[in-house]
């Protein structure tokens, strides 16, 4: 099916209390970084995030869910309305998240 550039401009409104957010588009989705490590993306037009411990015990009733099929499991931001949490959710899953992989030339 694929995201809406709507729902995208809407997630990036919601995380604007940085300006180190950044995005990529893939087949009609969206990776989303913080501070250049991925942390989620929009697929669907649903804001999924790494489950990483962090992230789990921030939500602990949030829903595992695939980004597409093949992909493993992520977890649903049902709270995209709360930026204060948005802000905290992405602070602390920072340090869990693997450091980019350095590209090919």
């Amino acid at each position: 099916m694929g995201s809406t550039k709507d729902y995208l401009e809407y997630i990036l409104e919601q995380l604007s209390f940085s300006d180190e957010i950044t995005y990529r588009s893939m087949m009609g989705e969206y990776i989303i970084y913080y501070r250049g490590k991925i942390i989620g993306g929009i697929y669907d037009d649903r804001f999924l995030v790494k489950p990483v411990k962090s992230a789990k015990e921030m939500m602990p009733n949030a829903r595992m869910e695939l980004p597409y099929e093949g992909a493993k499991e992520m977890l649903l931001v049902d709270d995209v309305e709360n930026k204060k949490f948005l802000k905290e959710l992405l602070e602390a899953m920072y340090d869990e998240l693997p450091a980019p992989k350095k590209r090919r030339k």
